[in-house]
């Protein structure tokens, strides 16, 4: 974007704020979820519809309040920052994110390996469970999150081994047309514009956003550029019948500037020596249009349908090959629901099977270093050159079939019980169309059986006890089943699944009319866990491997506090240790990338009708770096972060508006965002220091 765009746009938000000041005001009250009794607060994450206060687990709900205070809104490390037992590293200062619950998928170089993601019902992950990025969802747009931790593989598969992420869209107002504008300014070239519109008449509900976004990155060579469009369709025919139709495209394209190595750290904003000359980025195009179905029976009975289907183009120029991917997936899903008649032992009985099929159409050639290449402005997607050698050239085809059945027994009016039981089938086929003597077609399939028990007992609102326990399994993934290490094309033929077993206990209530707590103990042990290794005739590529056995064990704490209606205080707290039981090489080392301590608070005040101001912390404790003995003592140092945020509401005529200033690092620290355990020592990506961020959202 020009200088002069820029400039203009900024003249026209300060105008529209200082015009407010003549222009009276409305009072804005936000929606929110109110815990005041937690028998009406529903999460739906567990394939059944179940109140918070008879959750036999641990679970966190983020609404508006807080996702209405993302200064950018355009990565899930913003939204989900107030749920503890969860990690999201900000890879690039974009979208492009790691993410782990509970310690789980801490190791993935790319994607998200064990949390199953759910977009109004559309599942987001692929038939082997790993969820490849997040770029289909605008943040700016949901409505609601639920994340359901610890062990879900008996309710989701392998995808869910770490935990749930259910997001749905906003509700439409209750006027045929209702819309929002919304634009974004701010540091490191950064700009968002974001539409949307939605409505209700007669039996018809809809919703339609539109965002663009781009930024430069704090890094050299991180630029970033997205945009998300989707609409969703709910009709009603009749009250027994329901449909909905959800669309998305995205396309995003993200540079890479790698890690650094610790010598390199003088310059942090400098980018690593590969990732320019052989222009290093990921670009992703998308589309994806599901269908789900309500269908109430006498007898209290429903049936739910679901079908999917998807299309991504995917490029990425690496250091050393450039990889092309074309990928089509398509899924169903059936479950079929019963309650029995009220009495003192109530059944909700469920049972469904779900399939998903994928195609991945790859090919991989040299990327040709160019030493003297600079800094490119423009369109990078073009500035790559590439060898005409083949490195790879192959098809995979995935299709995995899961069954299951859960039943959620009610005894009386204080205990609840949750069983489920699913059994899975992954296959994997390759077909080298290269016809290489070495054979590099074939097969790698997976199977599996899980179970999980919970329970749930009301003392009374201010206290529920809950606990459960639940076998977890984790299949290996389309990124680490296509990381060969014995060849540019095939599968990793050594890898097996990951198994656990995991409990926990919780307390959770709502006390003196305002607080609302949940605090979870949780262990889980696991075997034939996932290590990252390198080797020396590919230096630069990552592959995996299963180590042994590792522990977790951990201690969450969710407390949200409303002493006033003006005041509001949130906090979120983590305590972990991650460790290695065998092999007995790095028996007790810890594993990476985990901090033992991870603390998030969030403070908002509204002082007047028309102005509220917030401060928010973030707090992360020293972690270790690599899994092997002989570095053991390298950790990284923590940090400890402040932001604020300033917020205005008034009208103009009858459009309601906020215009909002965040600070972001406001002690504006230096420090590591997240470290990989890479053996070549470029293993430390430095964050960005203090960022400002100027936003005017219109509501009509």
């Amino acid at each position: 974007m020009k200088a002069s765009n820029l400039s203009g746009k900024f003249i026209l938000f300060i105008a529209l704020v200082i015009s407010s000041l003549q222009l009276p005001a409305q009072e804005i009250i936000p929606d929110t979820i109110s815990y005041r009794n937690l028998g009406e607060v529903i999460v739906s994450a567990n394939r059944l519809s179940v109140p918070l206060k008879s959750n036999p687990g641990a679970v966190a709900l983020v609404s508006a309040p807080v996702l209405g205070t993302m200064p950018r809104s355009i990565a899930v490390d913003e939204a989900l920052r107030l749920v503890p037992g969860v990690r999201i590293d900000n890879q690039a200062n974009g979208s492009r994110i790691h993410m782990s619950i509970r310690g789980q998928g801490i190791l993935s170089e790319r994607g998200l390996r064990g949390i199953k993601v759910i977009m109004d019902g559309i599942p987001v992950n692929d038939p082997s469970g790993f969820a490849s990025d997040l770029y289909d969802i605008d943040w700016g747009s949901v409505g609601k999150i639920e994340v359901l931790r610890g062990p879900a593989a008996s309710l989701y598969g392998g995808g869910a081994n770490a935990g749930v992420i259910n997001i749905s869209s906003p509700e439409p107002g209750s006027k045929p047309l209702n819309g929002q504008l919304m634009s974004t300014l701010g540091s490191n070239g950064f700009y968002k514009v974001y539409g949307s519109a939605d409505g209700t008449s007669d039996n018809l509900k809809y919703h339609i956003s539109l965002s663009d976004f781009k930024g430069n990155g704090y890094r050299l060579h991180q630029a970033f550029h997205g945009g998300i469009g989707s609409g969703r369709i709910n009709w009603q025919p009749s009250k027994n019948l329901k449909f909905s139709e959800l669309i998305t495209f995205s396309n995003y394209l993200n540079q890479n500037a790698e890690g650094l190595n610790i010598a390199q750290l003088n310059d942090p904003r400098q980018a690593n020596p590969d990732a320019i000359p052989c222009n290093e980025y990921q670009f992703t195009r998308r589309i994806t249009n599901g269908i789900t179905s309500e269908i109430r029976l006498p007898g209290n009975q429903q049936i739910n349908l679901t079908g999917f289907a998807r299309m991504t183009d995917y490029k990425e120029p690496g250091s050393s090959a450039v990889q092309y991917r074309k990928l089509f997936a398509t899924g169903a899903s059936l479950q079929y629901m019963i309650t029995s008649e009220p009495g003192l032992v109530m059944n909700h009985f469920s049972a469904g099977a779900e399939i998903q099929v994928q195609s991945i159409d790859e090919y991989k050639v040299p990327n040709i270093k160019m030493p003297g290449r600079t800094e490119r402005i423009g369109d990078i997607s073009k500035a790559v050159v590439e060898d005409t050698m083949l490195l790879a050239n192959q098809v995979v085809y995935q299709n995995s079939a899961g069954i299951y059945i859960l039943d959620r027994i009610e005894i009386g009016k204080k205990f609840n019980a949750l069983i489920s039981v699913r059994y899975d089938k992954l296959t994997n086929q390759l077909t080298d169309k290269m016809k290489r003597s070495a054979g590099l077609s074939g097969s790698a399939d997976f199977n599996n059986l899980t179970a999980r028990l919970g329970f749930d007992y009301e003392l009374k609102q201010v206290l529920n006890i809950y606990a459960n326990i639940g076998q977890g399994y984790l299949p290996p993934a389309t990124e680490e089943l296509m990381n060969n290490p014995a060849s540019y094309g095939g599968f990793n033929s050594g890898l097996k699944p990951a198994t656990s077993l995991g409990e926990e206990i919780g307390l959770r209530g709502y006390a003196f009319n305002s607080l609302f707590y949940d605090l979870t103990f949780f262990h889980l042990d696991t075997k034939n866990d996932f290590y990252r290794y390198r080797i020396t005739n590919r230096p630069l590529e990552t592959f995996y491997g299963n180590m042994g056995s590792s522990k977790r064990e951990g201690f969450e704490a969710l407390v949200n506090w409303h002493p006033t209606e003006n005041i509001s205080f949130q906090l979120a707290y983590t305590w972990s240790d991650f460790r290695y039981n065998s092999p007995d090489s790095i028996k007790n080392q810890p594993l990476p990338n985990s901090p033992e301590h991870q603390l998030n608070g969030d403070l908002s005040y509204r002082f007047t009708r028309h102005i509220e101001v917030g401060v928010s912390s973030e707090l992360q404790s020293k972690w270790y770096i690599y899994t092997d003995k002989i570095h053991s003592n390298v950790y990284q140092d923590g940090f400890f972060l402040y932001d604020a945020r300033i917020s205005y509401d008034f009208n103009i005529s009858n459009v309601k508006a906020v215009a909002s200033v965040f600070v972001k690092n406001l002690n504006d620290t230096q420090y590591i965002a997240f470290t990989e355990p890479d053996p070549d020592g470029n293993s430390y990506q430095p964050a960005a220091r203090r960022e400002i961020f100027f936003s005017l959202r219109l509501r009509f």
